[in-house]
């Protein structure tokens, strides 16, 4: 048992509902759009606007098997290349094979991908891809055509959304079973302050953790809420080691923070070549697939390169496109290095690598199932098996929709997901005996945790940088009850803060058991895979004992698995209750 929560107010409302998605990109906006036409009362909650998700930032594509001559077999074996030996082959044969008619239904939902002159679609290639298999929108603009289509047809279809909402804690009943999510709305709506959506299914899509490193390409919501959360609820979380860095982000400064702009894959995939100050390219003696090697081979190459010559970036040359080119393929690219004072129609862009993907988090099943009953996790947030040690280029799409449809038709099929009114009403409970909360990080750590992060549990690490990582966290976790001889109060910044620490200090501990370079986890001490040893996934869970004046404090337990292949997620120990109290008022 854990029973760990987030210190925050007791709820003033709730809603009722059969299922209640927590987060808008991808994945969620297709899991409510699929348990609604199925008739289930679904309640959408994000922490921004519906559209402000990672989703929109995504340029490159999605990848599928739709382009004369492409199979599912095919996309299936680069997948498994680029993943290192840790891809789950049944997680990743579901999406190739599922993923076409999954697209074919994103277009059917209103999403408009680039054609070519015959009506056909325009198929490019990224790294790690042996054949043209992405799909593209707007020459660089994926993400934000398909999350305009996704967001009207939620709007068109009447779905109840709460915006500007962080997820706070997961709601259970006494046998340990989802009951909903308590949430914190921010600024004025139809719901204010702490409430609570209640519901026997939660679906976590709250995409990925990139704000605990100092430089990243996630946008300022991609705090870690939904591994945290799902944590604190006793759910396991696997492969949370292996961050992808991608390798080409527009290079702002050595002391640049927060979001960095990406410059896609699909910019080396149309021809552009890595170079150096001295305009050698240095990927064609590093891969057979030259600029187009798998991200993790790519961002080793060009760290090494750098260090090896002082520098503090590479160069993307795509000159040789042209102004058209540049123009029409891609804008958005063209636009964000002008704005920043380099022109690609005349000029090398500066590159270097930044947290941009995390290939593990929530630990599913094919179903989207966590170890929690009635909690799912899909996108980023979840660990389906689908990437193993380094998601392939584009499969990160194409990984939410085909997941968002599975966990739609499991609860759908599922009794729980058609639950009465006051059957959800009977979940509530008086809080009395729930567990105490657990004291908040306060705002001001928030940059300490990400240069501890970036420095020692970044592209390199060893021994030596994740010991210091993991000592220097834990005096941030020591520090926690009081900062100034005050507690923290609770805020979005204090609970975004705390669940920064949390995931870096998991993230930290798996760096430091997996012993060996391996896909995204690149160890300068253990620089040799080893599938002996090491072909074989962590998995985390949190617990929790009385620590200072009674307060939660939370302890990891890290295990490794038999092989490469993942346990069923049978569920674990039912945590304490945390249920609300019994006169909060709810709406019909």
């Amino acid at each position: 048992m854990n029973g760990i929560r987030l210190t925050a107010p007791a709820p003033g409302w709730a809603v009722d509902a059969d299922v209640v998605v927590v987060g808008s990109g991808v994945a969620g906006l297709t899991a409510a759009l699929r348990c609604t036409a199925a008739g289930l009362r679904t309640v959408v909650v994000t922490k921004a606007r519906l559209d402000d998700g990672s989703t929109r930032w995504a340029q490159g594509g999605i990848a599928a098997a739709l382009g004369e001559g492409d199979t599912p077999e095919q996309h299936l074996d680069d997948t498994l290349v680029a993943g290192a030996g840790l891809c789950d082959e049944d997680a990743v044969r579901t999406l190739v094979t599922e993923g076409p008619a999954a697209v074919r239904r994103l277009i059917e939902t209103g999403a408009h991908f680039d054609l070519s002159d015959a009506g056909d679609l325009q198929l490019t290639r990224e790294g790690g891809h042996h054949r043209r298999r992405i799909a593209h929108a707007g020459g660089d603009a994926t993400g934000a055509e398909v999350s305009r289509a996704l967001v009207d047809a939620v709007r068109g279809a009447a779905l109840t959304t709460v915006e500007n909402a962080l997820a706070l804690d997961l709601l259970t009943d006494e046998q340990g079973r989802t009951s909903g999510v308590t949430l914190h709305v921010m600024g004025e709506g139809q719901h204010d302050g702490v409430g609570a959506v209640l519901a026997p299914a939660v679906i976590l899509a709250t995409g990925g953790m990139g704000q605990v490193f100092s430089a990243t390409t996630n946008p300022p919501v991609s705090t870690g809420d939904g591994v945290a959360l799902a944590l604190r609820a006793g759910a396991e979380v696997s492969d949370l080691e292996f961050v992808q860095f991608h390798p080409t982000v527009l290079f702002l400064g050595a002391g640049a923070e927060g979001q960095q702009p990406l410059v896609s894959e699909a910019v080396r995939g149309e021809g552009a070549h890595l170079v150096d100050a001295d305009g050698v390219r240095f990927m064609l003696d590093q891969h057979e697939l030259a600029e187009l090697a798998p991200r993790d081979i790519v961002a080793k190459a060009i760290t090494r390169r750098m260090l090896e010559q002082g520098a503090e970036h590479m160069y993307l040359d795509a000159r040789h496109f042209g102004a058209e080119m540049w123009e029409t393929r891609f804008p958005t690219i063209l636009a964000a290095c002008r704005a920043h004072g380099i022109d690609p129609v005349t000029e090398p862009i500066p590159v270097a690598p930044a947290a941009h993907y995390a290939s593990g988090g929530v630990r599913t099943d094919l179903r989207g199932r966590t170890t929690v009953p009635g909690l799912y996790a899909c996108g980023e947030v979840a660990c389906t098996g689908v990437h193993g040690a380094n998601r392939l280029a584009s499969n990160s799409l194409l990984e939410g929709l085909v997941f968002a449809e599975r966990i739609a038709a499991d609860i759908t099929a599922s009794s729980d997901g058609h639950s009465s009114p006051e059957e959800r009403r009977s979940y509530t409970a008086d809080v009395t005996g729930s567990p105490a909360p657990l004291p908040l990080v306060a705002p001001e750590a928030r940059l300490a945790i990400q240069r501890i992060m970036s420095e020692g549990a970044g592209v390199l690490r060893s021994a030596r940088s994740l010991g210091a990582a993991a000592e220097a966290l834990e005096a941030v976790h020591q520090d926690v009850p009081y900062t100034d001889g005050k507690a923290a109060e609770p805020g979005v910044d204090s609970w975004e803060t705390t669940n920064l620490l949390c995931v870096a200090q998991v993230l930290v501990a798996a760096a430091q058991q997996r012993e060996e370079t391996r896909g995204c986890h690149w160890r300068e001490d253990r620089p040799d895979r080893d599938d002996a040893h090491w072909r074989r996934h962590l998995v985390v869970r949190l617990t929790s004992d009385q620590g200072r004046d009674q307060s939660q404090a939370q302890g990891l337990v890290v295990t490794r698995t038999e092989g490469s292949g993942f346990p069923p997620v049978s569920p674990s120990a039912a945590p304490s209750p945390f249920t609300l109290p019994a006169d909060v008022p709810r709406e019909p």
